[in-house]
Order: structure tokens, then C-alpha cells, then sequence
């Protein structure tokens, strides 16, 4: 995998990262770490449900091709629970399936492919990025009408 690029995270920030493929895990796990990120991982879909009931998860990340319960369905899962962190799903098979957002329950759909690192890593950071407040109107904005006479 390429280097991670500069614009290590502050704050301890808990990622939950599935996939039955240890290899797979241990890649991104260390993709992860670097940027500063903790991370726990799962090996499945039913082990993953078990982690985030000892655990809060700002972010799960997971594949979607395993046994005994794939992602589809720990996303469906883990959203029935009202889990509302974000989720990354990663399949090599987003394109011939049709899997996005819309249809999958997921925050993003992420395809394994070379470009997968660095769309893992701007997404993480995207969807992991403090929310700004919204804008306050003032006092002197939003409707011109005067009350009077109402």
C-alpha cells in the first residue's frame, strides 16, 4: 500500500474494521493506525454485531463478501440497532451489482480497486471530520414582515 500522506488526526477516534480476509485486515488496519485512528477488528458479520454492543464505534468499516453474514446485512443489522456513525463498504463488486449508498444502507461505497487506499483514506477522514455548527441567522434576519397588527 502507498504511503499514508501527511494530516495525522487528533483525537482518539474507534474504527471498526470486518473482513474474513486477515490479510485484508491487517492492510488497512495499519493504513488506519498511521493515520492515528484506533482500530478493533472483527472477523465477521456476527462478531462485528457483538463488538459494538461492548463498544462505540465512531466509524465501521466493511467488507461486503463473508460467511456467515455479509455486509449487506450487518449494515442492515447494525442500522435496525440505530447505529447512526458512518459506514464504508468495500466490495469488488459495487459496479456489476449496482451497489451504492442508495441502495445498501452504507454512507459510502468504496470499490477495491487501485484506488481504493486513497479513497479509503478520504473518505475516512471525510466522514470522520468534525461537524460544523449551522450558521445562526442573527437576530435581524429571516423574515422582513413586521409582527405588528398580527
Amino acid at each position: 500500500m502507498p504511503s499514508v500522506p501527511a494530516g495525522r488526526i487528533s483525537k482518539s477516534v474507534n474504527i471498526l474494521l470486518v473482513d474474513d480476509n486477515a490479510y485484508g485486515v491487517e492492510a488497512r488496519r495499519s493504513l488506519l493506525e498511521e493515520l492515528g485512528y484506533t482500530v478493533l477488528s472483527a472477523h465477521c458479520g456476527l462478531d462485528a454485531l457483538k463488538k459494538t454492543e461492548e463498544c462505540n464505534f465512531d466509524l465501521v468499516i466493511t467488507d461486503f463478501k463473508m460467511q456467515p453474514m455479509d455486509g449487506l446485512e450487518l449494515i442492515a443489522k447494525l442500522r435496525d440497532q440505530n447505529f447512526t456513525n458512518p459506514i464504508i463498504l468495500l466490495t469488488g463488486f459495487a459496479e456489476s451489482l449496482g451497489l451504492n449508498s442508495d441502495v445498501t444502507g452504507a454512507n459510502v461505497v468504496i470499490q477495491k480497486s487501485s484506488q481504493e487506499v486513497p479513497n479509503l483514506i478520504r473518505h475516512t477522514k471525510r466522514l470522520l471530520a468534525p461537524r460544523k455548527p449551522p450558521r445562526s441567522q442573527g437576530p435581524n434576519r429571516g423574515s422582513s414582515r413586521s409582527r405588528a397588527g398580527s
